[in-house]
């Protein structure tokens, strides 16, 4: 699909092309030569005249301030009659005219001639008329238009084009290409759906996190229907002046009627589908929004009359903010969450993008989705391209499997920061601490397999990392992998303690992440045998943007806010003891895989798996009930 071409409008450009050379010839000539305009009279010194008058030549004088203009004797006059003059400051100028005879009076304002009089009439009008048919041709020309401030700004897609996206473009949510088939098939064949009475959603909204293809996805349903899309973010209908945004909306929607069957998709919603309520019981907002609101939800409730097809597709990430009017059966009938990709949808979506690069024939593209769980359609394209990038940089001719592994740390940890020189004993409490995390890990059987141990500086704090990759994607996790979980986080400070005596600040990412867990499993997840299945947390949502609110708990009593944080603590201090024991038992594979990793710097691949298969467990650690991770 591709940007419908405007009507160019090179009649009116044209027209006031010609009416500005007019005028400004006009000026241009009225400046630099004005005797075009007047009677071309020849100019004299001044003291000629005074000699021509006492000589008794001059017959008669029109005296200006700024000119004088005299008549000669016919039997005087050589070549021009009538001659002119610059006066100077002369008093006495009357008195010598009056005594030479010479017929004086003051001058009469000046005439223009028989040219200047007719462009005097006709270029003002011609002026105004230009400009008018500027502004007005620049109006129907686009959004940039002077006049333009109630024109839709919406971009408009046909189809035909190479660029057309369909479909195939698209992978990692089929359950919302399913739900969206639908609506290409009334689109093509709404006969069939009529003849039984069906009725289309007039409206779908496509929510989900940011980056996972709602957009991608709009353009794919107009692309498989083969009808005009019209795209335009929710942000275009808001101005300044209020009613701008109403007055957009009624013109987007007279296009989408005469265009139908077409589809109207309109991009972050909640810029202006907003709840009119302002939270908290206060009921207000801003009064260009509303306005645009409420000829939304008017448009949406009778565009569809009569034999227009028109659909809308939405896209918001912030569905909980969205007014509940908008949301109801006849406006918005259905939501249809695109949400990440899983293992094998991470895995279409990278054969389509890999499919635009040159891949090495030793490249394993289900590995490479493997060790990005997580990960959206978004930031897999952006992985595919910093591979691509790497291997160029490095002047190959195709991407390795080791540029996809560079680009996944790139990704998660940072760009490498090789110019950060650490000290000897900063560098060997950073080996200390991350092989720490890396032991506690690969005994605790609820974190992922430890993949790579690095000392080398990442991003703006990292000092070093220990990757972990899961062997398969989770949606449920039990209460003792969360803990397995809390003592790996701990294990760098553990390490710390024991081999230095003392700890450091490089902890304290570690710490806020792991109290972070500690608390949801106690006010979110129930796991607390002390408070009970309780949630003391405020639930929240569709929250696709992962803001919370400024304190998530729900009002609770002093007594039991001290529970919970008495629990916490004790979750989090039963990790720290468990990560202790575990590197007190394994001392010596703690020392070996330290001082490796101060000479090489980066552990990764079968020796990092032969050395942590060494660690042994502690026997007292068993597994828990499983319970639900929402």
């Amino acid at each position: 699909m591709g940007v419908k071409d405007k009507p160019p409008g090179s009649r009116s450009r044209l027209i006031s092309n010609i009416l500005f050379l007019i005028a400004g010839l006009f000026l241009f000539s009225n400046l630099f030569f004005p005797q075009l305009f007047g009677n071309p009279i020849p100019q004299v010194p001044y003291s000629m005249f005074i000699d021509q008058v006492e000589d008794g030549n001059v017959t008669r004088a029109s005296v200006g301030q700024n000119e004088i203009i005299y008549e000669l004797k016919e039997e005087t006059a050589e070549e021009a009659k009538i001659l002119r003059t610059n006066p100077i400051f002369d008093l006495e100028l009357p008195k010598r005219l009056e005594a030479n005879g010479v017929e004086f009076a003051a001058a009469s304002p000046p005439k223009n001639g028989w040219i200047g009089n007719i462009l005097s009439w006709v270029i003002p009008p011609l002026i105004f008329v230009a400009i008018w048919q500027f502004f007005i041709s620049r109006s129907a020309g686009g959004a940039q238009g002077a006049l333009s401030l109630t024109k839709s700004k919406a971009k408009v897609y046909v189809e035909g084009d190479s660029t057309k996206v369909t479909f195939n473009d698209v992978a990692g949510v089929e359950e919302a290409k399913a739900e969206l088939t639908e609506i290409v098939e009334f689109l093509k064949t709404p006969e069939r759906y009529k003849a039984i009475g069906a009725r289309i959603p007039k409206g779908v909204l496509l929510v989900g996190p940011p980056g996972t293809g709602k957009t991608l996805m709009a353009k794919a349903v107009a692309g498989e229907a083969g009808v005009t899309f019209f795209s335009i973010s929710g942000s275009e209908f808001v101005e300044l002046f209020v009613g701008a945004g109403a007055a957009r909306v009624r013109d987007l929607f007279e296009q989408a009627k005469q265009k139908a069957p077409c589809i109207v998709f309109i991009d972050e919603l909640d810029a202006i589908g907003k709840s009119r309520s302002g939270g908290n019981g206060f009921v207000g907002g801003n009064d260009e929004r509303e306005q645009t609101l409420n000829q939304l939800l008017t448009e949406m409730d009778g565009f569809a009359a009569g034999d227009s097809t028109v659909i809308v597709l939405a896209a918001t990430n912030r569905p909980e903010t969205l007014d509940p009017a908008l949301l109801r059966p006849g406006r918005f009938d259905r939501q249809v969450l695109v949400d990440r990709p899983d293992l094998s949808g991470r895995q279409k979506i990278l054969e389509i993008y890999a499919a635009k690069v040159k891949l090495d024939v030793e490249v394993n593209l289900k590995q490479v989705a493997t060790r990005t769980p997580g990960f959206a359609g978004a930031d897999l394209a952006n992985l595919v391209n910093e591979a691509a990038l790497l291997a160029a940089r490095n002047k190959r001719d195709t991407v390795t499997q080791a540029d996809f592994n560079e680009a996944i740390e790139r990704v998660v940890a940072g760009l490498e920061k090789k110019s950060r020189v650490l000290s000897d004993k900063e560098k060997k409490i950073v080996a200390y601490h991350e092989v720490g995390h890396a032991l506690v890990g690969a005994v605790m059987p609820g974190g992922g397999r430890v993949a790579k141990i690095s000392i080398v500086p990442r991003g703006m704090a990292a000092l070093g990392y220990t990757l972990q990759m899961p062997t398969e994607d989770r949606f449920l996790l039990s209460e003792a992998e969360l803990k397995d979980q809390i003592a790996t986080m701990l294990g760098g400070r553990a390490a710390e303690e024991i081999v230095f005596n003392s700890i450091t600040t490089g902890a304290s990412n570690d710490l806020q992440r792991a109290t972070d867990l500690a608390e949801r499993m106690v006010t979110t997840y129930g796991m607390s045998k002390v408070l009970g299945p309780l949630a003391y947390e405020k639930g929240q949502q569709n929250n696709f943007l992962g803001q919370g609110m400024g304190n998530p708990r729900r009002m609770v009593s002093d007594e039991t806010a001290k529970a919970i944080d008495e629990e916490v603590k004790s979750i989090v201090e039963t990790g720290h003891q468990q990560a202790l024991d575990i590197l007190k038992l394994n001392r010596d594979l703690l020392e070996q895989i330290a001082q490796e990793i101060l000479e090489v710097e980066v552990i990764e691949g079968e020796k990092l798996q032969s050395l942590l298969n060494q660690a042994k467990p502690i026997e007292n650690h068993t597994q828990e009930s499983e319970t639900i991770l929402a």
